[in-house]
């Protein structure tokens, strides 16, 4: 699933290249895709003619405002959505969902292998988390004064979660996923099993820095590409080629040599270097 570096990267990508762009309609190619309004007939409807404002990120969220008072649109690419900005006799892929034309050459288009991203059309003078109710269960973004050193001792104390879980949930701390938790946990020196709680306040100085650090390192790598994840113009990601221990089993840890290991946690994998981390 693309993490906050990877939608960050989308975001400006986005704001590059269809700032100021005019939507000259559309084709929903899977309603499935539409949240809101679920009928394609109306979202095409309010669309058409709105003009691209500037893209934001919310978390793992795509913002736009829509000028000319047309309300938002808002995305989220789950696991394998792509916002790709392409001519338009670039061949269709069959995993194509949305496509929103622009000028007279090119084209926004949403392409999702897995099917589970999404788009929301935002009625104007209404918040977009009104309609985007996800958007209500955000934590704080992990580079705002929010995400204080106080603010992430509170949200850590008294939790028995495994800190790795913990990094996962949206709502302590917007953005973060499975590739940046692990690589922040192997920054500041924590095994992902240690349960939050057990945390000293060293260690949550250490790892709060971390994340930070490799949020903005992985950013100026245009995020990672492991599998699906692919910038607004179809680059890669070049992060994972730096990555200290994601997707990096059996490897030799970039510091001392010893093999990386591999474990689930709550469902998902976590690599980590059990000699570095303690």
């Amino acid at each position: 699933m693309p993490e906050l570096p990877e939608v960050e990267t989308v975001c400006r990508g986005l704001n590059q290249l269809t700032f100021g762009q005019t939507i000259r309609g559309g084709e929903v190619l899977l309603p499935r895709t539409l949240a809101y309004p679920v009928s394609i007939e109306k979202f095409l409807e309010q669309i058409n003619n709105a003009t691209f404002g500037q893209w934001q990120r919310r978390g793992k969220y795509l913002l736009v405002p829509l000028e000319k008072n047309k309300g938002w649109l808002g995305v989220h690419l789950r696991m394998t959505g792509q916002l790709l900005w392409v001519t338009k006799d670039e061949p269709l892929s069959r995993h194509t969902r949305l496509r929103l034309f622009c000028n007279q050459s090119q084209e926004l288009r949403f392409v999702d292998i897995r099917t589970f991203g999404k788009v929301w059309w935002v009625p104007p003078n209404q918040p977009p988390e009104t309609i985007i109710t996800g958007l209500q269960k955000l934590g704080p973004e992990p580079f705002s004064n929010d995400f204080s050193l106080d603010y992430f001792t509170d949200k850590l104390k008294g939790r028995q979660r495994n800190i790795k879980t913990i990094l996962l949930d949206q709502a302590v701390v917007a953005g973060m996923g499975n590739i940046y938790a692990d690589e922040a946990l192997f920054n500041s020196g924590i095994r992902p099993t240690i349960p939050g709680k057990e945390l000293s306040q060293p260690q949550i100085k250490r790892l709060r820095t971390a994340m930070i650090e490799v949020l903005k390192t992985a950013i100026e790598e245009g995020g990672t590409t492991f599998s699906d994840f692919r910038g607004v113009t179809g680059i890669n990601g070049n992060y994972g080629g730096v990555a200290w221990v994601y997707g990096r089993h059996n490897q030799p840890c970039r510091v001392c040599g010893t093999p990386i290991e591999r474990i689930k946690l709550g469902g998902r994998s976590s690599h980590f270097c059990p000699q570095c981390q303690r």
